[in-house]
């Protein structure tokens, strides 16, 4: 008995050692931040938190609270009317919208600062219009806290949409059906049924626009906004204080795992809304008359605010002032910001297929909890995870009494790959488990009978079954690393551009119309991205 029990384990396991390395290394910011917390607080962070540490945890909770608010009644709303109604432009609306993903906040916050400010766009438009006139004292200013809120809310605002669609394409018209025959109205419908139904997914999309809106650092930067990001960056930049940003980071750690850990939960309950017997298929209701109408102009705003409205902004800036362009490489702009998102996309799918493989084939508790630890890390903001590899690096490398370890990470393209992929490491694993969950594992006994090793059925059995999986991922990593900011703008080589970065540069130096140029390549490449998978997009959410 006791040698049948020993022939089970295996002697060495490569898999299971491989992925809680690649586990463990990923894990090291979120501890770093921790622990940090817990240390000596210095003669900065005191005077901040006797000054201004409560207005940036406010102006931190205000923004987050606006965006949730916007993006819920964007998402909800759009994903409601392309679910369950057909009108003019509603199948065109169902994969466009997607498109407002590949605007950045920051580069939003561009375009709108352009069209409100004193004698800028809108001030154009309504003097060609009306003649001369005092316009300035009627226009709105969009600035500050307000900007970020719109900016970041437009942006995000996909997270939801694709989330609560899919939550809604599960819905069964037999349930929908049993409300009519109740005497429900449509808006009854909408809330007693169909809402509920939708909660998980709806507050899993929320969660994630949390943990994306408390990070950002583009945008609240450029409107000058004081949040604990912009702390967190001038601790270390600009006082040189990096224990500071430790401490900072950790109280917006903790806002990100509140709402990590919603998804997470939202996430389990979703089970139960996968359809079973009795299911039928929505049979959408086709509008008519006005309502067709209002439906289809609804989309069309929403849409012309979130996509049209940055993209023409840019390319007017590009028309009026085409010189411009003489003040950017756009080739180096181009190769530089494409081989960032093709070696970490590589490196990442990799990394997942090995991680997720290791936790099928050796099925340890602890593998399991140290992945689900490390998968966190998408949650820590960019900003947060240069500052905190870079303290890493400095140690080891202080440690090692060798600056040639610390050369080899700071300041080169491969530390900013490595970066990345601690970023983004939640998004490539979980879609590679979401695939793994949906295959028996009664196909690699059956693999291994057919004489494949644990190499080959990886090979020849998971990678073909998991190809849509992999596609979303890619797209996904490619289109985050594309509009990333702070942790490219921190940790990339000297005179290393991408167009994210560039966009920043030219923005925090007053020049908004230099801008264009880089903006709409970013926007261009990210909607390529969305435009080739966008079937993809639609059912792996």
């Amino acid at each position: 008995m006791l040698s049948q029990k020993y022939l089970k384990l295996p002697k060495f396991n490569y898999w299971f050692i491989s992925s809680l390395l690649i586990s463990s290394i990923v894990c090291i910011p979120l501890i770093v931040i921790s622990t940090s917390f817990f240390g000596e607080l210095s003669d900065y962070y005191n005077l901040l938190k006797d000054t201004y540490l409560y207005l940036y945890i406010f102006n931190t909770l205000a923004l987050l609270l606006g965006v949730l608010i916007l993006t819920f009644i964007f998402g909800v709303g759009s994903a409601y009317l392309v679910s369950f109604y057909r009108f003019p432009g509603s199948t065109f609306f169902t994969w466009a919208l997607i498109l407002s993903f590949a605007v950045p906040g920051y580069i939003y916050a561009y375009s709108l600062t352009a069209f409100f400010e004193y004698f800028g766009n809108l001030y154009s438009i309504l003097k060609f219009l009306f003649g001369e006139g005092n316009y300035n004292d009627y226009i709105p200013r969009i600035d500050s806290l307000l900007g970020s809120i719109f900016s970041i809310s437009f942006s995000l605002f996909v997270y939801v949409y694709l989330i609560t669609r899919a939550c809604f394409i599960y819905q069964s018209q037999s349930q929908i059906d049993a409300g009519k025959n109740m005497g429900f109205s449509d808006y009854q419908i909408f809330k007693r049924i169909l809402l509920p139904s939708a909660r998980p997914g709806i507050i899993a999309g929320l969660s994630l626009v949390a943990m994306e809106c408390v990070s950002d650092f583009g945008t609240v930067a450029f409107f000058n906004v004081q949040s604990l990001t912009t702390a967190i960056y001038d601790s270390w930049i600009i006082f040189d204080d990096i224990n500071t940003a430790y401490q900072l980071s950790f109280f917006l750690i903790l806002f990100v795992f509140i709402f990590f850990s919603l998804e997470k939960i939202s996430r389990r309950r979703s089970r139960f809304n996968i359809p079973s017997r009795g299911y039928r298929t929505i049979e959408k209701i086709h509008l008519n008359g006005r309502i067709k109408w209002l439906a289809f102009l609804l989309l069309l705003i929403l849409f012309f605010f979130s996509f049209i409205f940055p993209v023409s902004q840019m390319i007017f800036w590009i028309f009026k002032f085409p010189n411009n362009f003489n003040f950017i490489n756009l080739l180096d702009l181009t190769l530089n910001t494409l081989q960032l998102v093709f070696f970490t996309t590589l490196i990442l799918i990799l990394l997942s297929f090995i991680t997720n493989y290791g936790m099928r084939i050796s099925e340890s508790k602890f593998l399991n909890l140290v992945t689900s630890f490390s998968v966190s890390g998408y949650a820590i903001p960019g900003i947060i995870l240069a500052v905190t590899l870079l303290g890493f690096i400095s140690f080891i490398s202080n440690y090692l009494n060798n600056d040639a370890f610390k050369m080899i990470f700071i300041g080169t393209v491969f530390g900013l790959i490595i970066a990345y992929c601690v970023r983004f490491y939640s998004l490539a694993i979980n879609g590679i488990k979401t695939g793994y969950d949906k295959l028996n594992k009664s196909l690699d006994d059956v693999s291994y009978l057919m004489g494949n090793s644990k190499l080959g059925t990886f090979l020849y059995v998971h990678f073909p079954f998991l190809k849509q999986n992999l596609i979303l991922i890619a797209m996904l990593v490619s289109i985050d690393i594309l509009k990333e900011l702070p942790l490219t703008l921190i940790l990339r080589p000297y005179n290393f551009e991408t167009f994210a970065t560039q966009a920043y540069v030219f923005a925090s130096q007053d020049m908004l119309e230099f801008t264009a140029g880089p903006s709409l390549f970013l926007i261009l490449f990210a909607s390529l991205i969305i435009l080739i998978s966008r079937k993809n997009i639609l059912k792996g959410f």
